[in-house]
């Protein structure tokens, strides 16, 4: 599996360019004690494992209803230091999203805006590493949350558990498969789980989904990586 088959970001000097350029101090905060040691083996390396439940899957249409965190290392999991918040979106609560993910109209009617949980969030994932499954889910829709209060999106580094699938069943696939385009297989986040045999949970609860995520990670690092490998190998 040939891990350098993304682009490489030089997040060090990403996160100083952008702690210089911001004007809020929120985020000026979370850029300056963002992790950025790219050269860092992954067994040191901390993470949160971060989920999002949204009105509908478009993020410049759409909007966060529900945020699980889930810090974690190669070794352990944190879930007495996790964290769920329910939200009120500024976006329609569609009822297809409400059959998916279960968050009611009265249960976001009484919840806070997005605007009142930036900081705790900003300060949960402030000097870890992100992890998600599916990173134009979590990117977009935060990137855009914070566009719609604070007037400034927000970058960061992640790892994205569903792209290290792909490498992996690609790996497997070898050249033959590629040649006959041969299927590489669900990259949904049970079915992924299933090949590391890890339990199923119950889908579409951020915080369920942030420790599925985590627990992912930790069994494709076992299976497919060293733990000496530089974090920069695997981020986005």
């Amino acid at each position: 599996m040939n891990p350098r088959n993304h682009k490489v970001i030089d997040w060090q000097a990403r996160y100083n360019e952008l702690a210089n350029s911001t004007k809020n101090k929120l985020l000026k905060h979370f850029y300056a004690g963002a992790y950025n040691q790219d050269k860092a083996a992954i067994k040191d390396v901390p993470f949160v494992a971060m989920d999002f439940e949204t009105t509908g899957l478009n993020s410049q249409n759409d909007d966060i209803v529900s945020v699980g965190l889930v810090p974690f290392n190669l070794e352990r999991i944190y879930c007495k230091h996790s964290r769920h918040w329910v939200v009120q979106p500024r976006r329609n609560l569609h009822e297809e999203s409400i059959l998916i993910h279960g968050i009611t109209h009265s249960e976001v009617d009484d919840a806070p805006d997005f605007n009142q949980i930036i900081e705790p969030l900003l300060e949960a994932l402030s000097g870890k590493v992100v992890v998600v499954h599916y990173a134009a889910i979590e990117r977009h829709f935060l990137n855009n949350a914070l566009l719609l209060r604070l007037k400034e999106g927000i970058e960061f580094a992640l790892v994205d558990t569903m792209e290290i699938e792909k490498r992996a069943l690609k790996a497997r696939q070898g050249l033959l498969g590629r040649l006959f385009n041969t299927k590489l297989g669900s990259l949904r986040l049970t079915d992924c789980r299933a090949r590391y045999s890890l339990p199923a949970y119950q889908n579409h609860n951020a915080l369920t989904d942030a420790l599925a995520t985590a627990e992912l990670l930790q069994a494709q690092l076992s299976y497919h990586y060293r733990v000496d490998t530089p974090i920069s190998e695997l981020w986005l």
